[in-house]
């Protein structure tokens, strides 16, 4: 992505903000231009020297400066910036965030400031999981926040779960997903340019599922999220209203669509099936296959010699097949995933006729191809009508490229041309 962008970092008052300064660092060896905010909370676990060190800008703290606010310096410092960052965002600023207050100067830049805003929320895990906390996050993602983490783990209150805040590294990776140009539509060339979507329901899963075994551990994949992510940005981009049902990912949520943020894959199927009738729906997540048959209430511990527990396993729900069941809210067009690392068409076609899907999208995913998780990928898709072999593409084109495919097909199937 291009260097030298600008990046408001509002640091707030958790533990966390001691993340903050390998941050800036690595913003910083990118070439962006970082401006702090300090809180007066934020102030008792970082010092505004620190950020003005690593930062090579000075650290703006009071609303009232004079100086400053004859020239209406809020609302300059708020637009100034390509990006507003909250790190870490504690569940005090979220809530002021969702209710619209502004009352020191993190927060009225905030409500004050035309440019995305990142969030990376950072608290005790009860906080997190509160219902208070809840809402007002799933105010802030309907208003377009968008939002990086938390991670799981312990936390300095020794308490186990989600709230910890995500690591730099994931924060630089949030960040240059949302500042990274949009690469121009990638259609085949029979195809030409995408009808619209306007006017239609988009469907759209994305990511791992992550299966609880106790506490602590749990059973996932290494799917990252990405390809999913961007198929619900492509899909926005030409112009449907999208519902994108994302597992726990490390990614930002995609600009102007509704996500709803899940760990298991019955809560999957359960937010697919509330988020029905749609004109297509897209299953681009990697759903574990099975889940332990009894969580267990506490951290399971070893036995005297190392023996492992011993673990009963149960189906998933199949999702793909569920939604694409006969029914009179089955999609009309309902495309699935295969992520396979042998006799990838064989198995494709075989998962298409058997979970009533209309398409299936295979790709190798064997450790050399460099794909789970990565940045690229190499699709066939599979139809009634044959397989169609596709360059391999980086996941955002290989995205629009899907999207205009898409859009094609319901377009025809409008006209009683069929696909």
């Amino acid at each position: 992505m291009p260097a030298g962008r600008r990046i408001l970092l509002i640091v707030t008052g958790g533990i966390a903000a001691f993340k903050i300064p390998e941050l800036i660092r690595l913003l910083r060896r990118e070439d962006h231009a970082v401006r702090c905010v300090l809180t007066a909370g934020g102030a008792q676990f970082v010092t505004p020297l620190t950020l003005q060190a690593l930062s090579e800008d000075r650290v703006y703290t009071d609303l009232f400066s004079l100086t400053d606010e004859s020239e209406m310096g809020h609302i300059q410092l708020s637009r100034s910036a390509d990006l507003v960052v909250v790190a870490p965002a504690t569940a005090d600023i979220l809530a002021r965030m969702a209710a619209g207050i502004a009352n020191d100067l993190a927060t009225t830049l905030l409500l004050a400031t035309d440019k995305p805003v990142l969030v990376a929320p950072a608290m005790n895990v009860r906080m997190w999981l509160h219902a208070a906390t809840v809402a007002n996050m799933a105010t802030l993602r309907a208003r377009g926040v968008h939002v990086v983490g938390p991670d799981e783990g312990v936390m300095a209150c020794n308490e186990v779960g989600p709230g910890r805040m995500s690591e730099p590294p994931a924060i630089l990776q949030a960040i240059d997903a949302l500042l990274a140009p949009r690469p121009a539509p990638v259609v085949a060339p029979e195809q030409g340019a995408a009808p619209s979507l306007a006017g239609r329901h988009v469907l759209v899963t994305s990511g791992p599922t992550h299966e609880p075994i106790d506490p602590v551990r749990y059973i996932a994949n290494r799917s990252s999220g990405r390809q999913g992510h961007a198929i619900a940005a492509a899909l926005a981009g030409l112009g449907a209203r999208v519902t994108l049902v994302s597992g726990p990912v490390a990614l930002p949520d995609p600009a102007g669509v509704t996500v709803r943020h899940v760990e298991t894959a019955q809560q999957m199927l359960a937010a697919c099936q509330t988020a029905l009738p749609a004109d297509a729906a897209v299953f681009a997540a990697a759903v574990a296959d099975w889940r332990v048959a009894h969580e267990a209430a506490l951290k399971l511990k070893k036995k005297p010699g190392g023996t492992p527990p011993e673990l009963a396993l149960v189906p998933n729900p199949d999702i793909l097949a569920a939604i694409a069941a006969p029914g009179p809210q089955r999609p009309r067009l309902v495309i699935g995933f295969a992520a396979e690392t042998h006799e990838i068409l064989m198995h494709a076609e075989g998962k298409r006729q058997r979970k009533n899907a209309d398409w299936i999208v295979a790709n190798d995913v064997r450790p050399e191809s460099g794909i789970m998780g990565g940045t690229e990928n190499q699709v066939q898709l599979v139809t009634a009508a044959g397989v169609e072999a596709w360059p391999r593409l980086d996941k955002d084109a290989v995205a629009q490229r899907l999207a205009a495919r898409i859009a094609t097909a319901l377009a025809a199937q409008a006209t009683g041309a069929g696909d």
